[in-house]
């Protein structure tokens, strides 16, 4: 497909963009990813792979419950803070650089397939679901998080759409792997039977000043999007947008900005061959 590579190229380059994982201590959403974990209930010996792995919010929690945890993600600088953060949690795990939409491993390999807010920014779902459905083995347990359209996290990507570049045609709205009712077309012919649920992680910063300075320096596609608007003197309508956003987010009215976080569970089991 004309410019599909030249997009993954420039989203390598964007996530790397930033600092996620600051980003991700700041707003304690490591825990989602050991939530992930519970949720498909690895099991010591389990064999898993976390698809889109990021930093490793499910690799090391699901390393940390015995399973044999690969982690394969298209950014080499998140895989680099991944193997530190695996180091100093004292687990090992396997990280590898790779294409959630082709990824680089047999079919029936794994026995947990997992993805933390990492599938939904690959641009073409149903290939994504395919590829995770190929990989897991029969019996195998799915689990992915994704961020909803219709919850906080929605209307702060809306907040920031007009301020990034428009993406190409055929990238599919990352927020659709938020919707249960988009999902679960995506892996119909699979073998991978769907149940959803769906979760809140609260999240707090301490001003709206620091929300809007957390994500446009630390959450790479924005961070990326601010250095563009500032070199294009956008940048105060930019903030003036966000700023706006978290001031009606806010459920506490105080100093602090808090609000609750809404995502959707994925959780699949793949039937017999």
């Amino acid at each position: 497909m004309h410019g599909l590579t030249e997009h993954k190229q420039v989203a390598r380059r964007t996530w790397a963009t930033g600092d996620y994982d600051a980003m991700m201590r700041t707003e304690g959403l490591y825990a989602v990813g050991a939530r992930l974990v519970d949720a498909v209930a690895v099991r010591p010996g389990d064999i898993v792979l976390d698809v889109a792995c990021g930093t490793g919010n499910a690799t090391v929690p699901a390393a940390q419950s015995g399973g044999q945890v690969t982690g394969v993600d298209l950014t080499p600088e998140l895989l680099e803070v991944a193997r530190h953060r695996a180091a100093d949690a004292e687990v090992e795990v396997t990280l590898q650089e790779g294409d959630a939409e082709r990824l680089p491993f047999d079919d029936g390999r794994f026995d947990v397939v997992v993805s933390s807010f990492g599938a939904m920014f690959a641009p073409r779902h149903e290939v994504v679901a395919d590829e995770l459905a190929r990989v897991l083995a029969p019996g195998g347990r799915l689990g992915v998080a994704s961020w909803t359209p219709d919850g906080a996290m929605g209307d702060f990507f809306a907040a920031a759409a007009p301020h990034m570049p428009t993406p190409p045609d055929f990238v599919d709205p990352p927020l659709g792997w938020g919707d249960e009712t988009y999902v679960r077309p995506l892996f119909e012919g699979t073998g991978v039977r769907l149940r959803f649920r769906r979760e809140h992680w609260e999240i707090t910063h301490d001003s709206v000043e620091a929300a809007v300075e957390c994500y446009t320096r630390l959450f790479g596609p924005l961070a990326a999007a601010r250095a563009l608007a500032e070199a294009e003197d956008r940048w105060p309508a930019y903030e003036a947008d966000l700023t706006a956003l978290f001031e009606r987010l806010d459920t506490t009215g105080g100093r602090e900005v808090t609000f609750p976080a809404e995502y959707l569970l994925a959780l699949g089991t793949k039937g017999p061959r």
